[in-house]
C-alpha cells in the first residue's frame, strides 16, 4: 500500500485536521508565545497600542477582521491578563501550527472517476451545461498549479498568504502531494485533455488562495486572512478542505471570518474532518460554524458507505459526497487518487458552482436545501442521511419546482428555525406534521417545544406542496472544547486567579 499525506493540526491548545485521508489527528503544538488578539478599535490601536505593552510584539495585523497576531516574549500569564483587562480587546486565542499526517492511497482506479458517475454528473451537464466562468470558487488550501494542462483554462489570479506574494503555486513536499491542486481538479478540471480528468463544473473560475506550505504547515491567522481575501475579491463560493478540532471559544476568530462570508453572501463549503467522530459531540471549525451560508460535508464510498474515518453528525454535518479514492489533478500535469472529506468537499463546491451558473441568486441555505432534498438516501448520519445527486438537483432547480429551505435540521427545545418556500407562486402557508414537537408561525418560524421528530410543509398559492426532510428536536449536546478560550485550562485557571471577572472564569 502506497501512502499519501493528510493535513492535521492537533495539540494541547488546538487540533486542526486537514481532511485528506483516514488517519487520526496526531499531536502538534501551539506556536510558542503567539496569540491572535481581536481588538475593538482600529488598526492604530492594534499596532501602536499593542506594541506599547511590555513583552508584546505585533507580528501581523488584519484590519478587516480587527485581528492582530502578537508574540508575547516574557511573563506570558501576566501579559495575557493585561490584554484581557484592556477595554480595547474583545478576546485573545492562541495561534496554532498546522502539521501533516499520512493517509491511505490506492492507485488501482487510475483515471477512473467513479464519483462523477455516482452523482450523475453527465445528467446534470446535459440539462444545465458545464457551468460558467462568471462563477468564482476560492480554493483556500496549499495553492494550485495554475499551469496544469487540465486546470489552466479555469485558473484566475489568487494570493499566497504563506509567503505573502501573488504566486499561490502548490509547492509539493513530503507533507504535501499537491492537496490544493487535487481539490481544484475535483471542482473544475476542464476535461479537454486526453488522458486527463474532468471536474464537477468544467466551466468555472478557480481562485487559489494559499496558506499551507510544502511542509504541510500554516497558521490560523493566515487562514482567516485567506477567507477575508476571498470575500474582498467577490468569490461566490469558498471551498475549505480543512478544519480545527477546538471549542467555539478558541475558534472565535475563524467563526467571525465565516460570519463575514455569510454577511457577504459567499457560500462556504467545509470538510467535516477525518476522525471518524460525530461533529455533534466533538466540535470542528469552520465545519460547525452553523451559519446560513455553510454546507458541511461527510465522505461516502463507491457503495454509498461511510468510510470509517469520515466524521458525521445529524445536527452539524449537512450531507455526504464521494470522498474515497478520488482521481484528480496533481502539480506537474500529474494525476492520482486521494481520499478524505477533503475530496468530498470540492465535489460539493463544484456542484454549487454548477447550480449558481443557472441561478446566481441561489443562497447558501437554498443550495444546501436543494442538495439535501434531491440527494440519494444513504446510511450515513448527516442532517439528510443523503449523498448528493447533481442531476436531481439541477432538474429541481431548472424546472422551478417548489422546495423548502432549510430542508432538515436538529434543534433543542426552545430553539427556533426559520423556513421559507423557494420557487413557489404567491404567498406561503406552513404546517408541522407533529404539532406536539413544535409550532410553526405564519412567517415560517418553527419553535421547538418537545423532544421528537416532525416535518414542515409549505403550500403556495397554486396549492403546490413541498415537505422538508426530518426535523428533529433533541437534547443539545455539550461541545468538546470547553469555555477556556486558550485551550489550556491550567493557564486559564492562573488568569482567573488574577482576574476572576473574566467571562470564562467560574464556569
Amino acid at each position: 500500500m502506497k501512502r499519501r499525506t493528510a493535513f492535521s493540526i492537533v495539540g494541547s491548545i488546538a487540533a486542526v485536521i486537514f481532511s485528506v485521508g483516514s488517519a487520526l489527528a496526531a499531536p502538534a503544538q501551539k506556536i510558542p508565545g503567539e496569540y491572535l488578539v481581536k481588538y475593538r478599535g482600529n488598526a492604530i490601536f492594534s499596532v501602536a497600542g499593542l506594541n506599547s505593552i511590555a513583552q508584546v510584539r505585533v507580528l501581523d495585523n488584519n484590519p478587516t477582521a480587527q485581528l492582530a497576531k502578537v508574540k508575547i516574549t516574557a511573563n506570558e500569564v501576566k501579559t495575557l491578563a493585561r490584554l484581557f483587562a484592556d477595554s480595547n480587546v474583545e478576546y485573545v486565542v492562541p495561534n496554532v501550527r498546522i502539521q501533516a499526517l499520512a493517509a491511505p492511497f490506492d492507485a488501482q482506479a487510475l483515471k477512473e472517476q467513479w464519483a462523477l458517475k455516482k452523482v450523475n454528473a453527465e445528467g446534470a451537464w446535459a440539462k444545465a451545461g458545464k457551468g460558467s466562468r462568471s462563477v468564482v470558487v476560492a480554493i483556500i488550501d496549499t495553492g494550485m498549479d495554475s499551469n496544469h494542462e487540465s486546470l489552466k483554462l479555469n485558473a484566475v489570479p489568487g494570493y499566497d498568504f504563506k509567503e505573502n506574494d501573488a504566486d499561490p503555486y502548490d509547492k509539493t513536499g513530503q507533507a504535501n502531494p499537491g492537496h490544493g491542486t487535487h481539490c481544484a481538479g475535483i471542482i473544475g478540471a476542464t476535461g479537454l485533455v486526453d488522458g486527463g480528468v474532468i471536474g464537477m463544473s468544467p466551466l468555472v473560475s478557480m481562485m487559489p488562495i494559499r496558506f499551507l506550505g510544502e511542509d504541510g504547515s500554516g497558521d490560523l491567522n493566515a487562514a482567516i486572512k485567506a477567507i477575508d481575501y476571498a470575500i474582498e475579491k467577490k468569490a461566490d463560493v469558498i471551498s475549505a478542505s480543512w478544519g480545527a478540532t477546538i471549542g467555539r471559544s478558541q475558534a472565535q476568530p475563524l467563526v467571525d471570518a465565516v460570519k463575514r462570508a455569510d454577511d457577504a453572501g459567499v457560500i462556504f463549503v467545509a470538510a467535516a474532518a477525518n476522525d471518524g467522530k460525530s461533529n455533534d459531540v466533538t466540535e470542528v471549525y469552520p465545519a460547525n460554524s452553523g451559519f446560513a451560508n455553510t454546507i458541511t460535508v461527510a465522505a461516502s464510498g463507491s457503495a454509498d458507505e461511510k468510510p470509517s474515518w469520515s466524521n458525521y453528525g445529524r445536527r452539524t454535518v449537512h450531507l455526504a459526497s464521494p470522498g474515497l479514492t478520488i482521481m484528480s489533478t496533481l502539480p506537474g500535469n500529474k494525476y492520482d487518487n486521494l481520499s478524505g472529506t477533503s475530496m468530498a468537499t470540492p465535489l460539493v463546491s463544484g456542484m454549487v458552482a454548477l447550480l449558481l451558473s443557472q441561478d446566481p441568486s441561489l443562497t447558501g441555505a437554498q443550495a444546501r436545501a436543494l442538495l439535501q432534498t434531491t440527494g440519494a438516501q444513504v446510511q450515513i448520519e448527516t442532517a439528510c442521511d443523503c449523498r448528493v445527486d447533481a442531476s436531481a438537483a439541477v432538474n429541481t432547480l431548472m424546472s422551478k419546482k417548489l422546495f423548502i429551505a432549510p430542508a432538515a435540521g436538529t434543534l433543542a427545545v426552545g430553539e427556533t428555525m426559520k423556513f421559507s418556500g423557494v420557487n413557489g407562486s404567491g404567498g406561503y402557508e406552513y404546517s408541522s406534521s407533529n404539532a406536539g414537537v413544535g409550532s410553526i408561525a405564519a412567517d415560517g418560524t418553527f419553535t421547538a417545544t418537545a423532544l421528537g421528530e416532525t416535518t414542515v410543509s409549505v403550500k403556495d398559492s397554486s396549492g403546490t406542496v413541498a415537505t422538508s426532510l426530518k426535523v428533529t428536536v433533541a437534547e443539545k449536546p455539550t461541545g468538546g472544547g470547553g469555555a477556556c478560550p486558550l485551550g489550556d485550562q491550567a493557564m486559564c485557571d492562573m488568569l482567573c486567579q488574577i482576574m476572576p471577572q473574566l467571562p470564562f472564569c467560574n464556569q
